[in-house]
């Protein structure tokens, strides 16, 4: 691979699929080569998913953080929980 994993982020790799999908699609590529820029093309998909999986879990743990802190306010605010009917 051209680029150095401590350094890659979303954008590169994505950028850099982009490339590889490029010089695949020109047919100028030689069958090693082809071989190789699949090899690099599935690594970085891999990595994609992977970053795009830890965004989502991020952004549920934001969204439960939220919840929470929403709902201690309103039983603040209103005195506890409703009760329960009897």
């Amino acid at each position: 691979m051209t680029e150095n994993t401590e350094a890659r982020t979303y954008e590169s790799a994505s950028a850099r699929i982009e490339e590889i999908i490029r010089r695949l699609d020109s047919g100028e590529a030689g069958l090693r080569e082809t071989l190789d820029l699949c090899k690099e093309g599935r690594e970085l998909v891999d990595f994609c998913a992977r970053e795009l999986e830890a965004v989502g879990q991020g952004l549920e743990e934001l969204r439960l953080d939220e919840l929470v802190a929403r709902l201690e306010r309103e039983g603040a605010a209103g005195g506890g929980a409703p009760e329960a009917p009897r």
